[in-house]
């Protein structure tokens, strides 16, 4: 069973049913933001719920708060990268994967027992890294808007004419409904307050 058909479930009557969808309007960009946007959710969630585990498995024992606050900083991310802010959420993923390297790096020391778990953590999050650059660059171009300034509009004027010859075209060409007339003033059609 599809999603478009399983959505009429929950259609009430009278609404119209969904046929078929259509083709996508989100780039590949989109897609992966969205992606990690949820990928942030999953993280920080697990972060929160369990620093002592995650802490433990890497070799880094004594940074259960700051794990906890790397989860509140995932699910903080996750929330723009979700939304039409994606360039913001995915600019503050790379600040928080540069702090998450600086602080696996603390787990690769020689004495950590746990440095082979560390050392596997930092290549992927070296590799979500690439992913939330590549998806950076691409939500920002591919939803890049043209600043004002780009453009100068300086020798139209929006009439064709100039602004004498347009003055008064609209009433020539165009009669009024009658059902767009008024009747009397407006003080006439607005009900008198009780005093």
């Amino acid at each position: 069973m599809s999603l478009t058909n399983l959505t009429h479930i929950t259609r009430s009557e009278g609404d119209p049913r969904v046929e078929r969808k259509g083709p996508s309007s989100m780039t590949g960009a989109d897609r992966l933001a969205r992606a990690l946007g949820w990928f942030s959710v999953g993280l920080g969630v697990a972060e929160l719920v369990a620093p002592g585990r995650i802490a433990r498995t890497l070799g880094l024992d004594d940074k259960q708060s700051l794990i906890r606050a790397y989860g509140a900083r995932e699910l903080a991310s996750a929330v723009p990268t979700l939304s039409i802010d994606k360039p913001i959420g995915l600019a503050s993923r790379i600040v928080g994967d540069a702090l998450d390297l600086g602080t696996l790096a603390t787990g690769l020391k020689r004495d950590n027992p746990q440095r082979r778990n560390a050392a596997i953590a930092t290549v992927l999050v070296a590799g979500i890294t690439l992913l939330d650059l590549t998806a950076f660059f691409g939500v920002r171009t591919a939803h890049k808007r043209e600043p004002a300034s780009g453009r100068d509009y300086s020798d139209r004027s929006g009439l064709p004419r100039g602004p004498q010859a347009s003055r008064g075209l609209a009433r020539q060409d165009f009669e009024t409904p009658a059902d767009y007339r008024a009747e009397g003033t407006v003080a006439d059609a607005v009900p008198a307050l009780a005093g």
